[in-house]
């Protein structure tokens, strides 16, 4: 643990070094000097944990000494000593904010405590700011629902990683909730105090990109008239988050792989290099990898990108996590529309459970806000659901990473489907299936479902 450091304001020689003795055989770090002028320096050049002044010094006096303190490093405390007290200076010092007005001569021991007790405070001042600001950026973090074992390991994962300084490759489908986890990353880090900044590679031409990405010089081109800052600058000291990086043309590849090789960049049309500390995180629904195969992505800027990969599992892979989910976006809707709506009936829940959402959490919360919309009481039923939910529907697989899925993971889905058309009972479900009851707790148990 790193010493306090103490600055004692004595003018007297013999009084200055007995307490520089006394108090650096307690551990402390001592800067002892002998007018108000010098601790004006002293105060200047570095800060100090608690200041004992004298009130009567040459110059500048002990009272500006600790109005000085406060200006400077209010949470400094000050431990004012006189020979010459009286009730009118020891009331302004302390409405100055002095922690102790201590008359002479005083006892060793006394002095002792005060300083122990003045340092405690400081101390427990200073961890009372560190849990309110741990706190607020706790509360700045996005809420990722979801308590599957894939969603609890991706959110453990989170928090192992934002601290660090690492790119990370975010992968899912659209609507999965990429960016929810690039802004998790980013709140729990370090650089939490500073901007997020979002932009969609696929959204802009070749040329716009590298325009909003790096920004321009002044005349770099007709009407450009003046310097304008990209967001890589815009970032600055924070995260820039790029969604959608397979769609980066090839040539904006080269010039990222550089930025985050040299930290550093051109503007459009200059010729000043430009520094940046920022981290970039970048996110995409393709499978970067035969990207590079195919000729349509660098390998080298891949390589820089997956240092670090997480995937986020489209809801499909997640069901158990629709009713949280269903929940959130339902408390949601109830404070930003003013309706009361509370739950959703069971034949809905239903409805929502055996649906593939080929739009994942995206098309989830756009389903319940209308349904929210229609709906008239506490309880959205089957009827404020989209009509196409609503209809008997033959199950489609969707195409995922791999070609096709396994043949146990339709069995697992299949397993799941049964047992939520027969509300859970497993006596009927496995007669449904053909199988005995302990055939289906074993496979249960084997696809995690026996809970």
């Amino acid at each position: 643990m790193t010493p306090a450091r103490l600055l004692i304001v004595e003018d007297e020689l013999i009084a200055r070094e007995n307490l520089e003795h006394v108090l650096h055989k307690e551990g402390y770090d001592i800067v002892a000097v002998e007018s108000g002028a010098e601790a004006f320096q002293e105060l200047d050049r570095a800060e100090y944990d608690l200041v004992l002044t004298d009130l009567r010094l040459p110059g500048l006096d002990g009272m500006q000494v600790l109005q000085r303190v406060k200006e400077v490093s209010p949470n400094t405390e000050v431990i004012m000593i006189t020979g010459y007290a009286t009730v009118a200076s020891a009331v302004e010092a302390m409405q100055k904010g002095a922690y102790h007005y201590l008359a002479k001569p005083f006892q060793i021991e006394e002095m002792r405590v005060l300083v122990r007790q003045a340092l405690e405070k400081r101390r427990l001042r200073q961890e009372v700011a560190e849990l309110k600001r741990q706190v607020q950026l706790q509360s700045s973090v996005p809420l990722i629902i979801g308590q599957t074992p894939k969603m609890v390991a991706l959110k453990e994962t989170i928090r192992q990683i934002a601290p660090l300084e690492c790119t990370v490759l975010i992968l899912g489908e659209t609507g999965t909730g990429k960016e929810l986890v690039a802004k998790s990353i980013h709140s729990l880090s370090p650089r939490a105090e500073h901007r997020f900044v979002a932009i969609n590679c696929g959204a802009f031409t070749e040329e716009l990109l590298a325009n909003e990405l790096f920004g321009h010089e002044k005349e770099a081109f007709t009407g450009a008239r003046g310097v304008k800052r990209g967001f890589l600058e815009v970032a600055a000291g924070g995260t820039l988050f790029l969604d959608e990086i397979g769609e980066m043309p090839a040539t904006m590849q080269v010039k990222l792989l550089r930025v985050l090789q040299e930290k550093s960049f051109f503007r459009v049309g200059g010729t000043l290099e430009v520094p940046v500390d920022i981290r970039i995180l970048a996110a995409t629904n393709k499978d970067l990898r035969r990207e590079v195969e195919q000729g349509n992505f660098r390998q080298d800027l891949y390589y820089r990108l997956n240092v670090v990969t997480l995937e986020v599992p489209p809801l499909g892979e997640r069901r158990d996590d629709i009713p949280l989910l269903c929940q959130h976006f339902l408390t949601k809707f109830a404070q930003t529309q003013g309706k009361d709506v509370a739950r959703l009936s069971a034949e809905a829940l239903d409805i929502l459970m055996s649906y593939e959402f080929p739009g994942n959490v995206r098309e989830l919360e756009n389903i319940l806000e209308r349904a929210a919309v229609l709906s008239q009481g506490k309880v959205i039923e089957a009827a404020h659901l989209p009509m196409d939910l609503q209809q008997p529907r033959v199950q489609v697989w969707r195409r995922t990473r791999r070609k096709f899925p396994t043949l146990e993971e339709q069995e697992k889905d299949y397993i799941f489907w049964v047992l939520m058309q027969v509300e859970g009972n497993r006596s009927r479900a496995a007669e449904i299936l053909g199988i005995d009851r302990v055939s289906l707790w074993r496979k249960l148990k084997r696809y995690g479902l026996s809970e």
